[in-house]
């Protein structure tokens, strides 16, 4: 993405933005097969993100299989996206689960649930090492859902985001008209805000028309390309909302399991490869466009107060208990989850060395 890019295709959901993007990847060998995979993600680093992932599958099986990918609403709009993967209507989807969650709640687990002190490497660490996919497999048992799903690309924590004015304590939070996703919906209810869901796009018309009040999104760089930076120079990054959260590439089980092993392994192992290509390119991208804020947007930065993120984790207690209370699924898989960051961030706390000690003491 360049510094010139087009910011009214990106809000639009972008098909020529899009297009041209997508033109390149894919075309497939006669002999080889073909997934089509639709993305959530109009342009943008997200956007870059799903073809990263499509592009190593293609180069990983010299062409004999080939993911194409599709910009958003491009055959279903985002939140048929499951469906029509269960259905067959596409072969594949690149998402979060957060835009599904309302089948189950348990799905806003897998990726934008509570903070057990952990960060998105540590939830992967649980999907991968812990347990968290055979969860995940389960629920889609229960939901009699035909795909399978594998996950990737563990994000920083999401900003609180964009407000009109500087938030200093989490009594102002209350009453303030602000949008989010998933779970993190039901928590920041619980804090006393009003809460609404929209997609990426209409985030920043939006809080322009005063419809909201504030926002998030994901990320420095998204936010910048959305331009938020336009309806307010308050931008609060650090948050439990939405702490710790990945992609999901969702794919037709039958279209899946009718692929060779050769093929399935090429999947799996181009998702996993994708945690670190992401990881290292997106924090950098994330660093740079936070400075453009600051520097060329004239924003204000702040961390977000302790006292918000301690009201925070408050109202996720009362949200995730009522929950549990009333889905055993949903109750199975946070204690899972509990237990393996109870040990591995019992570790790393212990082994960790203070980086931002170090931070200070070069850099000031």
């Amino acid at each position: 993405m360049t510094e010139h890019y087009n910011r009214r295709n990106f809000l639009r959901g972008s098909a020529v933005a899009g297009a041209a993007a997508l033109a390149t990847p894919a075309i497939a060998q006669d002999s080889g097969e073909t997934l089509k995979m639709q993305a959530a993600w109009g342009g943008g680093i997200f956007l870059e993100n799903a073809q990263s992932f499509a592009a190593r599958v293609n180069e990983m099986s010299g062409g004999s299989l080939t993911i194409e990918v599709l910009s958003v609403d491009a055959v279903v709009k985002t939140s048929q996206m499951q469906d029509a993967v269960h259905r067959g209507v596409l072969d594949a989807a690149h998402y979060v689960p957060a835009y599904w969650y309302g089948k189950s709640k348990a799905a806003s687990l897998f990726g934008t649930g509570p903070c057990f002190g952990w960060s998105s490497q540590e939830v992967l660490g649980w999907v991968y090492a812990g347990g968290g996919q055979e969860l995940f497999d389960e629920l889609m048992e229960n939901l009699q859902l035909n795909v399978v799903s594998f996950f990737n690309s563990p994000m920083p924590a999401q900003p609180m985001g964009w407000f009109k004015e500087h938030i200093t304590d989490a009594s102002q939070m209350q009453g303030l008209k602000y949008r989010t996703v998933g779970l993190a919906a039901d928590v920041l209810l619980e804090m006393g805000m009003s809460v609404v869901q929209l997609p990426g796009g209409e985030i920043q018309p939006a809080m322009k028309s005063g419809l909201i009040d504030a926002a998030e999104f994901n990320n420095p760089t998204s936010d910048r390309d959305f331009g938020m930076q336009d309806v307010s120079k308050h931008y609060h990054l650090a948050s439990f909302h939405q702490s710790q959260e990945f992609f999901e590439v969702t794919i037709n089980k039958d279209r899946f399991n009718a692929l060779s092993d050769e093929h399935k392994a090429i999947i799996k192992n181009a998702s996993m490869a994708e945690n670190s290509g992401f990881y290292w390119g997106n924090t950098k991208r994330y660093s740079d466009d936070l400075v453009k804020l600051q520097e060329a947007d004239g924003v204000n930065v702040y961390r977000t107060p302790d006292s918000v993120m301690a009201a925070q984790l408050e109202a996720w207690d009362v949200v995730t208990a009522r929950i549990a209370e009333e889905d055993p699924f949903f109750a199975k898989v946070m204690e899972s989850q509990k237990a393996y960051a109870k040990d591995v961030m019992n570790y790393l706390n212990l082994n960790q060395p203070d980086y931002k000690l170090a931070y200070n003491h070069y850099f000031g």
